[in-house]
């Protein structure tokens, strides 16, 4: 039976269209879940959107629209970018589902079943944006002397009556948490929440009585939960809580929950603490990746810098925008995109480097041996790059993708496919086939071996493109996961069973700067 595996996303905002933000922790997260399942292991992977709380409401009542209207609009944009993006989700879930409503009160239930739960007055920061609650002393002075949050947003004061959550109670096990190794990655989200809980845990406000576009808080007429209880608590709804069953048995505690790092308190002090509360398991790890840098500079509307992902994925193609993301990127700390780093990166690395060696590799077959594979002894040169490459692609890049440390596994991975372009040079095929035409079938067959295990190992990332080269080379469908690296037998099969190469396709062509970006 395959070990299950839950993955999550934070669920995104959708107050405003999809950036590349969310596309790049959506990504990211496909990687992962594909990745898990060509280990073979069941994989429940969860995304979608966060529908409600007072900056939806207010964002509605601006474009004259009802919240559930704006929520439907937008979250239909994210959906449409995920399919487009080719994201292997399972489930998207949206927190105004009746099922997630009925997940939020029941948690809502069990807290205060507890004791942790109590009538109170709030007096204190609060910021729309980020809905977040702010201690006088986290924030920060800004122009004028205006106050902001620690983010940099605006902060008003807020004076309702609330419940409140007993934090405070749960500071020593959230120590204990934080402290424990693995639970929060990278070390330096880590060192930040432990420093966090160790200046000391207010008990935290829950509900709200000034807007009612919320989850309703169960016999407590005029209370809509804080979004963070109705929000957190989508990663329990999409796999059966309250009433268990087999999703429940299987996959929760979930195994990660990524998220950008401007939430990692959300997420590893609050949610763990409701959990605690309502007796319920803690999920293994969170993880708070970095931010997407636009040339440098953090994206914003006033700016004018905002970047639309479905129009990068339309003009340099899905798999192109996945490897550069990924690639570019040292998964945990900020890293910076541009339309001109992306096609230099893509054309240098899968055009002239992957996709010329499938290519050029595959005509040379068709064209000299007439597209019939057949077995051969190889060489002393022939064993070493077949060994190279399969180190790479069976041990070197699963073990980095495991870690989240997906530039250096594909770093691995460009080194193998730079290994077999010198291997392609130093035995000079096309110079063999009038000295040597026995020895030029071994040089290419063997470069035919090496393509198939790097284009297994790299199918995480560039899924479509990989699969396309896997069917050029015509290994099955049911033969490409992680595992097959290791079967031995399987050219000799193809070759047995007569099959033969046609005249290849290029699967990575060249892409152009479209003429209005700057150079």
């Amino acid at each position: 039976m395959a070990e299950p595996y839950y993955l999550t996303t934070a669920i995104h905002y959708p107050n405003g269209r999809p950036h590349i933000g969310h596309a790049y922790e959506t990504i990211a997260a496909d990687v992962i879940a594909r990745f898990q399942r060509l280990r073979g292991r069941e994989v429940r992977f969860q995304t979608g959107t966060d529908e409600h709380g007072l900056k939806m409401a207010q964002k509605a009542r601006d474009m004259g629209k009802t919240p559930r209207e704006l929520a439907d609009e937008m979250s239909g944009y994210f959906r449409e970018l995920f399919d487009v993006l080719n994201i292997s989700y399972d489930r998207f879930i949206r927190t105004t589902d009746s099922d997630h409503h009925r997940a939020s009160q029941a948690i809502w239930q069990a807290m205060e079943a507890k004791g942790d739960l109590y009538l109170d007055r709030y007096e204190g920061w609060y910021s729309v944006r980020d809905e977040a609650y702010y201690d006088e002393k986290e924030l920060v002075e800004g122009e004028g002397g205006e106050k902001l949050s620690p983010q940099g947003t605006p902060v008003e004061w807020t004076e309702e009556e609330t419940w409140f959550f007993r934090l405070s109670r749960y500071a020593e096990p959230l120590l204990k948490l934080l402290k424990a190794p693995g639970f929060l990655e990278p070390a330096s989200r880590r060192n930040e929440m432990v420093a966090f809980v160790e200046r000391g845990l207010q008990d935290l406000s829950v509900s709200r009585t000034s807007f009612d576009w919320g989850v309703k808080v169960p016999n407590s007429d005029g209370h809509v939960m804080y979004v963070w209880v109705d929000a957190l608590t989508n990663y329990i709804t999409g796999v059966g809580y309250p009433d268990g069953g087999e999703l429940w048995e299987k996959f929760w505690p979930a195994d990660l929950h990524l998220i950008g790092k401007d939430i990692v308190r959300f997420h590893t002090i609050y949610w763990p603490a409701f959990l605690m509360s309502a007796d319920l398991p803690l999920p293994k790890k969170v993880f708070g990746h970095g931010f997407l840098l636009n040339r440098g500079v953090k994206e914003s509307k006033s700016l004018g810098n905002v970047t639309d992902p479905m129009e990068l994925a339309e003009k340099f193609g899905v798999d192109a925008l996945r490897y550069f993301l990924l690639a570019e990127v040292t998964f945990g700390q900020d890293g910076s995109y541009s339309a001109e780093a992306l096609v230099n990166k893509v054309n240098a690395e899968l055009a002239n480097s992957f996709g010329n060696l499938a290519q050029r590799t595959l005509s040379m077959i068709a064209k000299n041996m007439d597209g019939v594979l057949e077995v051969f002894e190889p060489s002393d040169d022939d064993k070493a790059l077949l060994a190279k490459v399969r180190e790479v692609c069976a041990d070197i890049l699963p073990r980095e993708f495991e870690q989240l440390a997906f530039s250096i596994g594909i770093e691995a991975w460009l080194k193998a496919v730079y290994a077999c372009n010198a291997y392609v040079d130093e035995q000079a095929p096309w110079a063999l086939k009038k000295t040597d035409p026995e020895r030029m079938k071994a040089v290419l067959q063997t470069l035919f071996m090496a393509i198939r295990d790097l284009a297994i190992a790299i199918q995480p990332v560039v899924p479509e493109k990989a699969a396309a080269v896997l069917d050029q080379l015509g290994v099955p469908a049911e033969k490409r996961a992680y595992a097959d690296l290791a079967d031995d037998g399987w050219f000799r099969a193809l070759a047995g069973a007569g099959h033969s190469i046609g005249k290849p396709t290029p699967v990575f062509p060249r892409l152009e700067l479209p003429e209005e970006e700057p150079a």
